[in-house]
């Protein structure tokens, strides 16, 4: 999916905490469309072993990350906080891949499953393990888009997504912020729409109803259309 940035849509929120997000959710991306690049060579049966490590992965997501943004995300001026959740991250990328380092390396097998999707969800779930409730990162979309039931869009997602990134008139690309209290403790809540590009379309274009590579009905997406949306949550 390709993400446009605009202006954030500010309710109530803290500038550093913008930033945090930011930063979170472009990392996220990075990894993403480094296992994205890789499907071919996951893919491909006649070779063993590929290289595909969470080294390497890790390498080419910040050097990626670098390229997108201008600096490296472990730069100077990482709040404690901060450089707490980078290490997490990055630790949970590296863990994730490494694990299905057997399976890549499988010959006489093709597709792996091993999607930019399911990379993503794994590595949120792995984060939010190592940071407790510091943090959560995850990946959501409109409730008629959502293929793995862990990714449905909570109230605040759902209202978001429906009320805002929904409406013709809603900037594209631009991310919603808000500080909202929840059992009496305050959030940070970022979500970041994300639009279907030309490669996503393998699987969630059209015909719609056609079953796809991974096993499911094609949406009948269109290249710019919505197709979910970073979620980022900081806890206070």
């Amino acid at each position: 999916m390709a993400v446009l940035f605009a202006p954030v849509d500010v309710a109530v929120a803290d500038d550093d905490d913008v930033v945090t997000g930011e930063r979170l959710a472009a990392v996220l991306r990075a990894g993403r469309s480094v296992i994205s690049s890789h499907q071919d060579l996951i893919n491909d049966e006649t070779i063993g072993e590929k290289n595909l490590t969470g080294d390497s992965v890790v390498a080419e997501a910040l050097a990626l990350y670098t390229e997108r943004e201008g600096n490296p995300p472990e730069g100077d001026g990482l709040t404690e906080r901060d450089k707490l959740l980078f290490d997490a991250q990055i630790a949970a990328m590296r863990e994730i891949v490494s694990e299905y380092e057997e399976l890549i390396d499988t010959e006489g097998v093709g597709f792996k499953g091993f999607i930019p999707a399911i990379f993503a969800r794994l590595v949120n779930e792995r984060f939010s393990e190592k940071v407790g409730d510091l943090a959560k990162t995850k990946v959501t979309a409109p409730d008629e888009l959502v293929r793995n039931r862990k990714a449905r869009p909570d109230e605040w997602e759902r209202q978001v997504i429906e009320e805002k990134f929904l409406t013709k008139d809603w900037p594209k690309g631009e991310a919603y912020v808000e500080e909202i209290d929840r059992d009496g403790r305050k959030e940070f809540r970022m979500l970041i729409p994300e639009y279907y590009s030309a490669s996503c379309l393998t699987c969630h274009g059209g015909p719609k109803g056609e079953v796809d590579v991974t096993g499911y009905p094609k949406e009948g997406g269109a290249e710019g259309d919505l197709a979910g949306a970073i979620s980022i949550t900081l806890y206070k």
